[in-house]
């Protein structure tokens, strides 16, 4: 198709234009979780995915600093749940996935712990045999994906040490804490490296294909362990004390926004920070295949994760079926309506679909997950302006992308559907320096340059849902 029509989103362009201002307060460090690097409770495990602290604490005392009600229907690892209760908020998560579940409540049964038993509990372990305690009782279930991840002696070691926690552990949170140490180095110690949305494995992994990757030192269990203990003991000491004057904790739900959003109450949220997994056909159940893993998620639970996920993979299925079960039929025909009312969107779902037909997408469900993404995103902005309070905020980060040289205005077609469902954007804050292509897409279409985007979303006091 060499004929683009680009008219619906030039006319939604010209509907934005004025509020797409770059703010200069923002940078990449801010708005991703590379900011988070100084915060010692972030250091423990390499969570890369989500954003900083730092910038919840700039939207709210810039937006909103009178204190009230934050959700973040993506919690990821906690961040605006912790940063918002340090300024007094309380905070309400939503996360679907295992990691970061784990993360969050690691952090909160942290806070609860006595330091000085923890730091007795070290000095008994430190030259304790872990190998020795191996009990088969607690071997890790290797998925095909992880299988051969770690050298044979060191996963010993790590059973033993495991079977050690529970069986010579008896408080439950401190126990836990010292399981989640052992989380926080699986891939120190394991022949793999996170790499995008994939595992890159290490030539001396002993498996079918070999790579020419070397990862370099792979540190062995006992020496990872012990740093890792040393290093939450330390944080412990020097931060659980400030950490301690914030009550309540964040109120943690695990589950998908899709389901769990339509349970809360109508306007009862006065804030709403959150970054959704973007349109990206990023896989965040193959990157942390290995945590996953160590978690107990088989092949089946990993499935039913990633089908459950808001749709940002090309194998994700369609939920509309499901959507319609947990709506009234007024209700969900009118979010429907919106959906399909887009013609931006629509513009944008012909040309791929078009693409597809001519076999010139390097995928053939991308149009599918396109679809999908905006679709369920419909319903999760209907439920957001729902639950917020009259005057109440939303600001979501977010990235636009690109797909066989088309861009996708995820930023405008996303405030469009907000103003629908009568909220007003306030602004669409971009970064100075937008996301480039992948080298793929360069090679086709030419170096280009995509929004990366803050949109901050006001529901008006006059709107009735």
């Amino acid at each position: 198709m060499t004929d683009r029509s680009f008219i619906a989103r030039d006319i939604l362009y010209q509907k934005f234009k004025s509020k797409i201002i770059n703010n200069p307060d923002l940078n990449r460090s801010l708005v991703s979780f590379q900011a988070n690097k100084n915060n010692p409770f972030y250091n423990w495990f390499k969570y890369r995915e989500g954003f900083s602290e730092k910038l919840v604490t700039y939207l709210l005392k810039n937006l909103k600093p009178e204190s009230g009600i934050m959700l973040d229907p993506f919690s990821g690892s906690g961040s605006a749940l912790f940063a918002a209760n340090s300024l007094g908020w309380k905070s309400i998560g939503i996360e679907l996935l295992p990691i970061g579940i784990n993360i969050t409540r690691s952090r909160i049964g942290a806070y609860s712990i006595d330091v000085n038993d923890f730091q007795r509990k070290i000095s008994e372990i430190e030259d304790l045999n872990f190998a020795a305690h191996y009990d088969a009782k607690y071997a890790l279930n290797h998925l095909k994906i992880t299988r051969g991840a770690f050298p044979e002696l060191e996963e010993k070691a790590l059973i033993g040490y495991l079977s050690y926690c529970h069986n010579f552990i008896q408080e439950d949170r401190l126990r836990d804490l010292f399981i989640y140490a052992a989380f926080c180095i699986l891939e120190e110690i394991s022949y793999t490296r996170k790499d995008g949305q994939y595992l890159r494995w290490d030539n001396r992994a002993d498996r079918p294909q070999k790579s020419s990757f070397n990862k370099g030192k792979i540190t062995s269990f006992r020496e990872a362990i012990l740093k890792k203990l040393h290093q939450i003991n330390t944080d412990l000491n020097r931060d659980i004390s400030f950490e301690k004057k914030y009550f309540p904790r964040p109120i943690l739900y695990q589950g998908s926004c899709l389901d769990i959003l339509p349970a809360l109450p109508d306007k009862t949220i006065d804030f709403v920070i959150t970054s959704p997994p973007y349109l990206n056909r990023y896989d965040y159940t193959r990157t942390y295949a290995i945590e996953l893993m160590f978690l107990g998620y088989g092949q089946a639970g990993i499935k039913n994760l990633r089908q459950k996920m808001l749709s940002c993979t090309v194998e994700n299925k369609d939920k509309k079926v499901y959507l319609k079960s947990l709506y009234c039929e007024s209700d969900f025909n009118k979010i429907d309506d919106i959906f399909n009312s887009s013609t931006a969107l629509q513009e944008i779902l012909l040309i791929l679909n078009t693409y597809k037909q001519a076999k010139k997408l390097n995928n053939p469900n991308i149009p599918r997950l396109v679809q999908n993404y905006f679709y369920e995103m419909c319903f999760i902005i209907y439920e957001l302006a729902r639950v917020l309070q009259d005057g109440g905020i939303v600001a979501m980060v977010n990235d636009n992308v690109r797909y066989a040289g088309e861009e996708i205005p995820v930023d405008l077609i996303l405030s469009e559907m907000a103003e629908s469902f009568g909220l007003t954007t306030k602004y669409i804050w971009t970064l100075a320096k937008g996301k480039g292509n992948s080298s793929q897409q360069m090679r086709k279409h030419g170096r280009s340059e995509v929004r990366k985007c803050i949109y901050i979303w006001e529901k008006s006091k006059l709107f009735c849902q």
